[in-house]
């Protein structure tokens, strides 16, 4: 298997994220008052004291939540090792579909073939993919695949656990539930027992 040299260079690889983003005072402006017009559709009255600045206070938390768009330049570290499962790390993010929130635990791990990561930047990685408007599915598969390029691993295994606001709140109304998905690459993918052997180190039901 050919391997990349010591220095990791990925140039505009999409696991790094899109860019800086930048939003102009008046657009700003713009976009409160299109969510006041919203919340004032829906019901909500915006002349008191404690909903005044609501429209505003949603949008940086817009904003704040969807961070994952931007580069985080602390991920890629490399160093030699075998093996790491890293995990619960806790996520939240965004679902495309009704843009409410959903959140979880991740579970990370990987095979190495000659280097790794620090521990801390595959909490990143899993913030990355989450702090945006998109799928649990999505986030699942953005993380193996980021992994795979960045450490070209033997395997790679990602589980995640979510509890999701959009079935809760809307539509069925499940209040329990819980939704769960795996991805695996490379030997993690062909071997059964490696996948039972992660289980077990996240003590997980496998």
């Amino acid at each position: 298997m050919q391997t990349k040299p010591a220095e990791i260079d990925d140039g505009d690889a999409d696991w790094q994220g899109l860019h800086h983003r930048e939003i102009a005072p008046k657009d700003w402006l713009r976009y409160e008052g299109n969510i006041a017009e919203i919340f004032r559709a829906l019901g909500m009255d915006l002349e008191t004291p404690g909903t005044a600045s609501t429209p505003a206070r949603f949008l940086k938390a817009m904003f704040d939540a969807t961070e994952g768009y931007e580069k985080d330049a602390k991920l890629v570290t490399a160093c030699r090792i075998s093996q790491i499962v890293e995990g619960p790390i806790p996520f939240y993010s965004l679902c495309e579909h009704h843009s409410l929130p959903f959140f979880g635990h991740a579970y990370v791990g990987y095979i190495a073939h000659d280097r790794i990561i620090g521990i801390s930047k595959l909490t990143r990685l899993v913030r990355l993919f989450a702090r945006r408007f998109t799928l649990q599915e999505r986030i699942g598969r953005e993380i193996v695949d980021a992994l795979e390029e960045i450490l070209h691993a033997h395997g790679v295994a990602v589980y995640l656990e979510a509890t999701h606001l959009c079935t809760q709140m809307r539509g069925v109304r499940e209040l329990e539930s819980k939704t769960r998905t795996s991805f695996w690459r490379g030997n993690y993918d062909t071997d059964p027992e490696l996948r039972a052997g992660f289980f077990r180190m996240c003590h997980l039901p496998g």
